[in-house]
């Protein structure tokens, strides 16, 4: 896992509609990075309906969310869509963003583990 203070790693990956996002597009901005083993299953159900429940407290402070697991498109697509979660689910099908974070061993890992990070303005773990 990545600590407090560390540079948090760039990356790019697909949202649950399709689209492109980077860690950078949110330069300057804090982010709540949350890793999640399978849509649709389990406390992190849970975790991200906490999440969706809080969003205008988050906007108020500036601060994105960002779900993040190996899922495809189709299986967070149907999760945010059966939930209403109004933040990007990030395909991480080839685990390359869930390794930089330590949510994976490796690229043959089932699932993501669950790990939260938020990371500041400045691009670094707090």
């Amino acid at each position: 896992m990545l600590q407090v203070g560390d540079k948090a790693p760039d990356f790019t990956a697909i949202d649950h509609t399709g689209k492109e996002v980077s860690l950078s597009d949110f330069a300057g901005k804090t982010v709540v990075l949350w890793f999640y083993p399978r849509a649709s299953t389990g406390g992190w159900t849970a975790e991200g309906i906490g999440f969706r429940d809080r969003i205008q407290e988050y906007e108020a402070k500036k601060v994105k969310v960002l779900g993040i697991s190996t899922d495809g498109v189709d299986a967070n697509a149907r999760f945010a869509e059966t939930q209403e979660f109004p933040y990007p689910l990030l395909c991480d099908t080839e685990r390359t963003v869930c390794m930089a974070y330590g949510a994976c061993a490796s690229a043959s890992d089932k699932s993501a583990k669950r790990h939260t990070y938020v990371i500041g303005p400045d691009g670094l773990i707090t």
